[in-house]
């Protein structure tokens, strides 16, 4: 690897040309050398929870070999773990494993919104909420950084679907965008800063991402304080020229150098500042220059303590969604004589399901499978059957599917428990499209309902990348969602299944009962070139708790084999308006035999807002190991902002003040404690002018005082219904009524005397 190198001095010595080339890649995978100047080509590749390195082919969606690496649990399960440290720890693995195979930057995480559980990438995200897909986002970039090497925080922005991924436009509001589609980027940006920024393909009210000046600029960088380079998802670039004058650096992957050609003509007559081709180039520099020292000493990769921590990942991330009582007692964890006694049925005990289908595919160093670590662990030979056929699993997915229920049903007859993995085959979930339902294979669905009518004793093991619909639950006594799990998933299931280790996960993500029930459902996924973001600020959980919507399970659920105490819940206030902060407190208590964790989730209500806001929306949280019997208190500050709702008349963040609700609880359903606290607000008036309303202008100190002269005499005689109706409208229209006593010179006067106040 090249020695480093002098950003300014090399940038002053470049022609033209060079400059054009550096802001675009050589080849699929590696930046453009300027070898006369010693700048080398490092390279960036997928993705997001393993390295994808492809050492002798070239694609974009997983199709060709890659080098073998770790491939922990994907965003989806790693967001169910609701643990920081984790991810932190995750990260770090993830960026020695970067550094080890000589790469620069890998391209992840993707921290968009899970808007619909349609999308066919939910796998590779991680929540519906913007809290906690920020945090744990600016965890995992934090960890993957340490290590000298780089992250792209990925896709920016409100790329919330697969279908015509690259050119529908995302139509969205200003607030919503603000509320939800934004503030997960703007805390990875603004507490990890993220070597790179990964533009999105779609349009967003019909600019595209990767030429949107401010979004990628006045957002990004002014706004947020982003410190290093804007690259292009993979053919996101439309026009080259009006992306490098908007904000974007480095477009992948190479053009053949068509589109740098455009670059060089746009500098020479004068459409493109070469002074803004410079800003570029000089970030593309920093960020080769950067990367060097890493790249010159890669280390060693521990590979089994690695796999030994996909598999703790794998465990935390799965949520354990229900565990009824059979005999009296709850069924899981197994028991030694329970365990002998056990049958596994399901093709996915024995072919795992552990990662989603596209550019993040892994090449893993082992893959762990359920049925072999629930035998070792064990000792015993469980009975098998695969149950069912799955499609795009060779040997599988022609099989009779008549014929293995069959030998399901009779191999669960006479068994102490059955382990029945269920999921979504590979086909059903992958990048480049959607999906399109909700719900399991009807073939599964069939061998559940056949042995659970032998058997009560059933424990189903779900494999999916997103939310799928579980009207099919009273059949089985427990159900144990273990998402994606990674090449150690399989040895997890079995640690949570016998006790080894106690479940902890809690859902990232509502499960709703059906698919017309979610927030999209006939917006998602658009038509016509656009998608319409029509449920505003009320997606995931802000949705269906704000509309009392029932769902199969709720936002932050998950069981563990032990029990949770809430007590002394306590919120008080602290300053005021914009310095407004609320600290809150919180003792939890294991009350149970077995150690666990719980994840402890505060909530925030403003049921007086001046606009339509959410019934609770989740401002922190914090997960927390308990011995049996041991209690800890929680403390955590919610800031103004977590407090503020964005005005879209002042487009700016506001404190709007007076009652305010602060929950502690389990889940979004499951509040332990409720506070109310009383917070005063900041002034939310604006400008007055003749289009504002009578309400406005009498809600506002000096227009009230303006107004109060020739205004009060006119409306003394009005009812209230017509007071009313007089409140909405603009002072332009009682003007030219003359209902104010006043005509259109004196509204004019009345402006500018409030505007000079």
């Amino acid at each position: 690897m090249s020695v480093a190198f002098d950003v300014e001095r090399v940038l002053a010595e470049l022609t033209l040309e060079e400059k054009a080339a550096l802001t675009s890649g050589s080849d699929f995978w590696h930046t453009q050398a300027v070898e006369r100047l010693g700048v080398p080509a490092v390279m960036v590749t997928d993705g997001p929870h393993g390295l994808r390195k492809q050492a002798t082919s070239a694609d974009h969606l997983g199709i060709g070999d890659s080098v073998p690496a770790t491939c922990f649990p994907p965003a989806a399960a790693l967001a169910s773990t609701w643990d920081v440290d984790l991810l932190d720890r995750v990260g770090r693995a993830l960026g020695r494993e970067t550094r080890g195979n000589e790469v620069a930057v890998l391209l992840g995480p993707g921290v968009n919104m899970k808007r619909s559980p349609l999308c066919g990438r939910n796998f590779e995200y991680f929540s519906e909420d913007p809290a906690l897909a920020g945090d744990l986002g600016a965890a995992l970039v934090s960890g993957i950084q340490s290590q000298g090497v780089g992250t792209s925080l990925k896709h920016f922005a409100a790329n919330n679907q697969e279908t015509d991924r690259m050119r529908v436009s995302a139509d969205v509001d200003e607030r919503t965008l603000r509320e939800i589609y934004l503030p997960a980027f703007e805390r990875v940006v603004t507490r990890a800063q993220p070597w790179t920024v990964m533009c999105a393909y779609n349009k967003i009210n019909g600019v595209y991402a990767s030429q949107d000046p401010w979004l990628l600029t006045g957002l990004l960088r002014d706004e947020w304080g982003f410190e290093g380079l804007v690259v292009s998802d993979w053919g996101a670039v439309a026009d080259r020229v009006a992306a490098v004058a908007a904000g974007l650096d480095l477009e992948m992957p190479a053009t053949g150098g068509r589109t740098d050609a455009l670059v060089v003509d746009a500098v020479k007559n004068g459409e493109l500042d070469e002074a803004v081709l410079d800003v570029a180039v000089r970030r593309v520099l920093r960020m080769v220059a950067r990367a060097l020292p890493a790249l010159a000493e890669p280390g060693e990769v521990d590979v089994e303590a690695h796999h030994e921590l996909a598999r703790e990942a794998a465990a935390d991330g799965s949520v354990l969604l229900k565990n009824a009582p059979v005999d009296g007692a709850p069924v899981l964890p197994l028991s030694a004589s329970d365990a002998a006694s056990a049958v596994v049925i399901g093709e996915f005990a024995r072919t795992p399901r552990y990662q989603g289908a596209g550019s993040s595919q892994v090449n893993p160093t082992r893959l762990d499978d359920a049925l072999t670590a629930l035998r070792a662990a064990t000792g015993t030979e469980l009975p098998f059957a695969p149950g069912f056929s799955v499609a795009g699993v060779e040997g599988s997915q022609d099989a009779d599917d008549a014929a293995l229920l069959a030998e399901a049903v009779a191999t669960a007859r006479d068994a102490g428990t059955v382990l029945l993995f269920l999921g979504l085959p590979a086909p059903d979930e992958s990048e480049g499209y959607d999906r399109t339902h909700l719900g399991l294979p009807a073939n599964q669905v069939a061998v559940l309902r056949a042995v659970a009518a032998v058997n009560p004793r059933v424990v189903v093991v779900l494999a999916n990348g997103s939310a799928v619909t579980v009207e099919w639950q009273d059949d089985a006594a427990a159900v144990l969602e273990t998402w994606l799990g990674g090449q150690a998933g399989g040895s997890a299931v079995a640690d949570l299944l016998l006790g080894v280790r106690t479940p902890s996960g809690k859902l990232a993500e509502t499960i709703p009962h059906r698919v017309e029930d979610t927030p999209a459902f006939g917006s998602f996924p658009g038509e016509l070139g656009h998608v319409r973001y029509g449920e505003g600020v009320l997606i995931g959980y802000r949705w269906y708790d704000t509309r009392l919507v029932d769902v199969a399970y709720p936002f932050g659920h998950g069981l563990s084999y032990t029990t949770f105490g809430y007590s002394d819940a306590t919120a008080t206030v602290r300053g005021e308006g914009a310095d407004a902060a609320v600290d809150v407190s919180v003792t939890v208590t294991n009350t149970g035999a077995v150690a666990g964790a719980e994840t402890v989730q505060v909530y925030v209500g403003d049921p007086e807002a001046a606009v339509q806001r959410p019934t609770r929306e989740l401002k922190a949280f914090a997960k927390v190991a308990l011995a049996p019997g041991a209690s800890r208190t929680l403390t955590f500050t919610l800031s103004a902002r977590d407090l503020s709702y964005w005005h879209p008349g002042l487009h700016r963040w506001v404190v709007g003040g007076g009652r305010t609700v602060v929950e502690v609880g389990s889940s979004s359903r499951d509040i332990r404690g409720t506070v109310e606290v009383a917070v005063t607000g900041e002034p939310l008036w604006g400008d007055l002018t003749g289009d504002s309303t009578v309400a406005e202008w009498l809600a506002h100190p000096v227009g009230a005082r303006v107004l109060a002269p020739s205004f009060g005499e006119a409306t003394g005689q009005l009812d209230a219904t017509m007071l009313a109706m007089l409140g909405d409208m603009p002072m332009r229209v009682v003007a030219g009524f003359g209902m104010g006593g006043f005509d259109e010179d004196g509204l004019a006067a009345m402006v500018d005397e409030v505007a000079a106040a």
